[in-house]
């Protein structure tokens, strides 16, 4: 019998619409209890989320608790330490950043898979209890995405897309608003280039059969995306949902 979460990772691979939800705080109880709300994954924030390698292995533990969704990590950059790391600790899949070039790509594939296609140093400490502990059997089971967010990996998308073995490339919208001279995330000035700097990420994967992923602010604009074609749409992100609603029962209850 599999494990929900390899399931879910198959699914993705499909393109299957596949929704997520982003967490950045190192707080395992939380996570666990988000593990149990229905999303097929839960994205933990290596990057610039508050978590270090021990937040990252425990909130993972926290996530399988839920018996369901599967725990992916954004790594803090494409490295194959982190990467493996990411990997024995659990992760069924990564979500690696600022990839500008098709040889970066296919640097973060190698690392994420067993020799025979890659160089992942074998040491499932954790994973083998859910993902391997068979080479081949793990380089299938786990999810590769890359992140198209600057200018250069814009520029190069197609090719980042035909590497072998990236299984997806995922939009960090905030950085590609800034990538095609955005003074902030969402600047309404550069709407019309942003939305063409998506589409052309989208266009590409789906060309390459690739998974098109996107990260997403609220439920809204992840519906949005998913008619548009995305098929891995994250939705962020428990800091910023816990301001928000801490914030909207203050109003109410000062009937402001």
């Amino acid at each position: 019998m599999t494990h929900p979460a390899t399931d879910v990772i198959r699914k993705a691979k499909s393109k299957e619409v596949t929704l997520g939800y982003w967490s950045v705080l190192d707080s395992p109880i939380s996570n666990e209890r988000l593990a149990m709300t229905g999303y097929d994954y839960i994205a933990l924030d290596g990057q610039h989320g508050l978590m270090g390698y021990s937040g990252i292995l425990h909130n993972l533990m926290a996530i399988d608790a839920g018996h369901g969704p599967a725990g992916i990590v954004r790594v803090e950059a494409n490295d194959p330490a982190v990467i493996g790391q990411a990997l024995d600790a659990g992760a069924r899949g990564v979500i690696v950043p600022m990839v500008d070039t098709a040889e970066q790509a296919a640097a973060a594939v190698r690392a994420a898979r067993y020799p025979g296609t890659g160089s992942r140093s074998y040491g499932p400490m954790r994973s083998g209890l859910r993902v391997g502990p068979v080479p081949a059997e793990s380089d299938a089971a786990v999810l590769v995405l890359v992140m198209i967010e600057t200018p250069q990996g814009l520029e190069n998308v197609e090719e980042i897309c035909a590497v072998e073995g990236v299984d997806g490339v995922y939009v960090g919208p905030s950085d590609l608003c800034l990538a095609v001279g955005g003074r902030f995330p969402n600047d309404p000035d550069v709407k019309e280039v942003f939305d063409a700097a998506i589409d052309r990420v989208l266009t590409a994967a789906r060309a390459a059969g690739k998974i098109p992923a996107i990260h997403t602010p609220d439920g809204e604009i992840a519906r949005q995306r998913i008619a548009q074609g995305f098929t891995f749409v994250t939705i962020a992100s428990d800091l910023t949902h816990l301001e928000q609603a801490a914030r909207q029962h203050l109003d109410q209850a000062r009937g402001s």
